[in-house]
């Protein structure tokens, strides 16, 4: 079975502080939801994710973007960069980066939920035939994609994999399972184009996304759960997974 080689040590360099494991239930409203898949090449698979996940055939990055309205940090919007994993047979999303536009926001979701949030602008835009998204980091673009020719789907037809990002807890060093839950009421299926992302501002040195897969943009509301599930990032979730 295929695991990852990156060194959690090496990681925790940008991993968050967590202040406690009993935040939540958040409740988010007003939510824009933008989630887009490309190919990744083979050879960053393994060296991007812990010991403690597997990779996917095909390997994937994940952008996904929220612009939310309502929260108790009041309004805010983040994308993420993630790359497909595994926690043992169970599919994940392992978070490199998370750029938020919100203080409040930001600190919240790194002290109380673990994502390794830093500041930045995120605009997400949604209109009747398109939906877009720029995030920058430090001032430089660090990412900036397109989803055209919307095409309605069933609410149910879309899937998000749960969160996985690397945080120093009051267990020690861990994967974290953020679990959202998802309530929309609208979702549209998007064809996507990137035109620009930079691996140095979301700690992906040297990646460079290929083919682009599939895009939608949703509407809804978010509840962000108690977390549940903590692993150890050095051995597979059969060996360290946790309860909290």
């Amino acid at each position: 079975m295929l695991t990852g080689t990156a060194d959690p040590q090496v990681l925790a360099a940008r991993a968050p502080v967590m202040g406690t494991l009993d935040a939540g239930p958040a409740h988010l409203g007003e939510v824009e939801v933008l989630q887009a898949a490309f190919e990744l090449p083979y050879a960053c698979r393994e060296p991007l994710l812990p010991p403690g996940l597997h990779p996917t055939t095909p390997p994937l990055l994940i952008m996904l973007a929220w612009r939310v309205g309502t929260s108790p940090w009041g309004p805010f919007s983040l994308a993420q960069a993630r790359v497909s994993c595994r926690s043992g047979v169970r599919p994940r999303g392992f978070v490199a980066a998370c750029i938020v536009d919100g203080a409040g926001a930001a600190a919240g979701l790194a002290r109380e939920w673990g994502l390794p949030a830093v500041p930045g602008t995120v605009e997400l835009r949604r209109a009747y035939d398109r939906a877009g998204l720029v995030a920058a980091r430090d001032g430089a673009t660090a990412v900036d994609l397109v989803g055209v020719d919307p095409d309605p789907l069933s609410p149910g037809d879309v899937q998000f994999t749960v969160t996985t990002s690397l945080a120093r807890t009051p267990r020690g060093l861990r994967l974290v399972q953020i679990e959202p839950e998802y309530a929309l009421r609208r979702v549209e299926r998007l064809r996507p184009r990137l035109a620009c992302f930079d691996g140095e501002a979301w700690d992906l040195p040297g990646v460079v996304p290929g083919f682009p897969l599939a895009a939608t943009i949703s509407v809804g509301e978010i509840t962000l759960p108690r977390l549940r599930f903590l692993s150890r990032p050095d051995v597979t979730a059969f060996e360290g997974t946790e309860r909290v």
